[in-house]
């Protein structure tokens, strides 16, 4: 695609995004309606399906930035989408929350808190990874990024262990006037409008592939074009992929999450986004085992100070998750303002970064 001009190269990124989107409320619906019929609801299988489901676009894209050597782009999608997909949290915030109170307030519960520092941990582990020496590869195989792939398996069965219950007052760990029915109530009406229209397992499995393969597609189109359109507009691979390639891909997780916020189900809006940043950097490994060096060490400045604008981003929701503010300013909570300024001004930040580099 590098010889085709600007426009054309606009257009075929925005039908790409189009697709993801598109393939990506399909990926959604259709996860709920086989994770209920086959059991997996909230336990680890469920969680892991999920993870994998939302995050398809980002999957291509590593794969596929990392396949043709563009590891700038790959790092900084991966890390750029985590800070993206929590800046969704104020969009659902302000626009899919029907209460009088904020998001947070209405979600609060001891899993959460949990899914959060799970994000927070792998995202440390990747910090720390990018200080470790080029060489710490074996078999095709990174030691950072085996440890990150690691901590999230043990992270997701703690949260196993959390949804089965909690060793406090409430077994559940959910703090008072929270949602009303229980987390994951949407998927079940999801599975529940599926059987009353007679959509049977056979079809919504063939419908999940179908869409699992157009986004990975729409992905790998969607990297390509972007590396195109950011070398016509003089923007660098790793800056084009942390903004504009992470924004297109949080589409879906924009769309599903309005539709389980609409739907009272604040918990679980929460809780994809959480879940989803949290096995983003697990595609560190993926990278890995493509290229076969290590990914990490090759972070740039802006890829350590997009992982670091994350870490503050979810530390925000935990504390609104803990503390619980009822207050809203501009429509929004206190923590998701403080989100949105943050993101203003780390933004500012990344291109002050990028032109000193330039």
């Amino acid at each position: 695609m590098q010889s085709l001009s600007l426009l054309p190269l606009l257009a075929i990124f925005a039908a790409a995004a189009v697709a993801i989107w598109v393939a990506g409320v399909q990926l959604s619906n259709t996860t709920d309606v086989l994770s209920q019929r086959f059991g997996l609801g909230q336990a680890l299988g469920g969680v892991i399906l999920l993870a994998i489901a939302t995050n398809l676009p980002e999957l291509a894209i590593t794969a596929s930035a990392a396949a043709s050597g563009n590891i700038g782009v790959a790092v900084g999608n991966i890390l750029g989408g985590i800070g993206i997909q929590t800046v969704v949290l104020v969009a659902l915030d302000a626009f899919g929350v029907r209460e009088k109170m904020p998001l947070t307030y209405k979600a609060a519960s001891l899993t959460l808190v949990i899914e959060g520092l799970l994000v927070v941990a792998v995202l440390i582990v990747a910090i720390m990874g990018t200080q470790l020496p080029a060489s710490l590869v074996y078999a095709r195989v990174g030691r950072d990024a085996l440890a990150i792939a690691l901590i999230w398996i043990l992270g997701v069965w703690l949260i196993g262990r959390a949804n089965r219950g909690l060793p406090w007052h409430d077994s559940a760990g959910d703090a008072p006037d929270t949602q009303s029915e229980p987390k994951g109530h949407s998927q079940a009406k999801a599975e529940q409008d599926a059987t009353s229209k007679g959509t049977s397992t056979v079809r919504t499995a063939i419908v999940f592939l179908v869409a699992a393969v157009v986004t990975l597609v729409a992905g790998v189109v969607l990297e390509r074009a972007g590396d195109g359109i950011a070398d016509h507009i003089g923007m660098s691979g790793v800056l084009f992929g942390a903004t504009v390639l992470a924004a297109a891909t949080s589409l879906p997780e924009l769309s599903t999450g309005l539709t389980s916020a609409r739907a009272g189900d604040y918990q679980l809006a929460i809780s994809d986004i959480f879940g989803g940043n949290a096995f983003l950097p697990v595609l560190f490994l993926l990278a890995t085992l493509i290229s076969g060096k290590a990914v990490l060490p090759e972070a740039q400045d802006t890829d350590i100070y997009l992982a670091g604008l994350a870490v503050l981003f979810t530390s925000a929701y935990l504390a609104g998750l803990i503390f619980r503010p009822k207050r809203r300013i501009l429509g929004m909570g206190i923590d998701s303002l403080a989100v949105l300024v943050l993101y203003a001004v780390g933004t500012m930040g990344l291109f002050a970064i990028a032109l000193q580099h330039a």
